[in-house]
């Protein structure tokens, strides 16, 4: 596609700033507000109150809430229509992705038939779903980051963690731990039978190392304009049912893990610190990530993107090992509750805030075509 004809076609001194309405829309329009951008998000009937109603721009002159314009569809996957596209474009739409717009519209859609210009790398989506060749874990290793070891079912030897999409939310994932092959095998079994997960997608499961850590979620910017990666913030997720499970005294947990399996779906985060020892190595190994998506995925990481897992202690000696990578902004709006963007842009700052920032750095050098595919 080619991106550049439709900027030429934009008048930049109206750009809009567009998003689902969903994950981290509210965050992206606040930043888009600040640096004076129009924002627009595209809702679901039957969850566009949140945008439409009650963070509406309002007020004699919009000066509350941070939503201007709400297109609201069937589904969101109607944003490929064509009448969609064009509503955009008429309104000079540059369009920040999140897991939102990957999970519920179709990768080559997305890819090949949404003409609108994206912030960000559309064509490196992909590699955050495991099952294609060329996924998280080969960038990973393509940049010398530790992750965790990977198994088969029959060579399960100590704890592992299945990531295995539900049956009925196929975006969610019915994460469950096996000590053992026969563990692996009774639980399967449990699953598939009380239809939480298919055998179809057990088979296309990954099993991880379970890695015994402190789980951090290192979120990241990376800049085309000056060619720096930024963390800006760190957190971790909170989830249901873990989170309430682990609440309760061990005794209990043990009686309620018999009529119950845990869940890890994802409802929040926590912002979280870590040592300043441990943060060069957090910058190191966000930039080799950088540097292998730019060999593998050209142009590479444009703009957010996070690197989570857990810190490790070993041999009196700390190491950092990624579990999961998200190639988008993460879903997180608490990343500015910790300092690490304060620390370089001496305020904190959010990542809708940032995404803002550099498109509006971009205008005024006229590079916004770095930043968009």
């Amino acid at each position: 596609m080619d991106v550049s004809s439709i900027l030429s076609k934009y008048d930049l001194s109206k750009l809009t700033i567009g998003v689902l309405g969903g994950h981290s829309a509210l965050d992206v329009c606040r930043g888009a507000k600040k640096y004076g951008f129009q924002t627009l998000v595209v809702a679901q009937r039957g969850r566009e109150k949140t945008y439409q109603k009650y963070y509406k721009s309002r007020g004699e002159h919009s000066e509350k809430g941070i939503v201007d314009h709400v297109i609201a569809v069937e589904k969101f996957s109607d944003i490929i229509h064509d009448n969609i596209q064009t509503q955009l474009r008429a309104m000079n739409t540059l369009f920040v992705h999140s897991r939102y717009f990957w999970v519920y519209c179709n990768f080559a859609d997305i890819e090949q038939k949404f003409h609108v210009p994206i912030i960000g790398n559309r064509e490196l989506l992909r590699a955050e779903e495991r099952s294609i060749d060329k996924n998280q874990y080969y960038i990973l290793q393509k940049a010398g980051i530790r992750f965790p070891k990977i198994f088969q079912p029959s060579a399960i030897d100590r704890l592992v963690i299945v990531k295995v999409n539900e049956a009925a939310r196929g975006y969610e994932r019915a994460f469950f731990f096996a000590a053992s092959v026969a563990d692996y095998e009774k639980k399967a079994k449990e699953l598939i039978a009380s239809g939480t997960v298919t055998a179809d997608a057990l088979q296309k499961a990954t099993i991880e190392e379970y890695i015994i850590g402190a789980h951090v979620n290192f979120n990241y910017f990376y800049s085309p304009l000056t060619s720096e990666v930024e963390l800006l913030g760190t957190d971790m997720r909170r989830q249901t049912n873990i989170d309430g499970i682990l609440r309760l005294p061990a005794n209990e947990q043990l009686e309620l893990l018999k009529k119950i399996q845990p869940k890890f779906v994802e409802t929040g985060h926590v912002a979280v610190t870590i040592k300043e020892s441990l943060l060069e190595k957090a910058f190191e190994i966000a930039e080799r990530f950088v540097q292998a998506t730019k060999q593998e995925f050209s142009p590479g990481i444009i703009g957010p993107f996070a690197l989570q897992g857990a810190v490790v202690a070993e041999n009196s000696k700390e190491d950092i090992v990624i579990f999961d990578c998200s190639l988008r902004i993460p879903g997180s709006p608490g990343t500015m509750f910790t300092p690490y963007s304060g620390y370089l842009y001496r305020e904190q700052m959010s990542y809708g805030e940032r995404i803002a920032k550099e498109i509006s750095d971009a205008v005024k050098l006229n590079k916004l075509g770095l930043l968009c595919t």
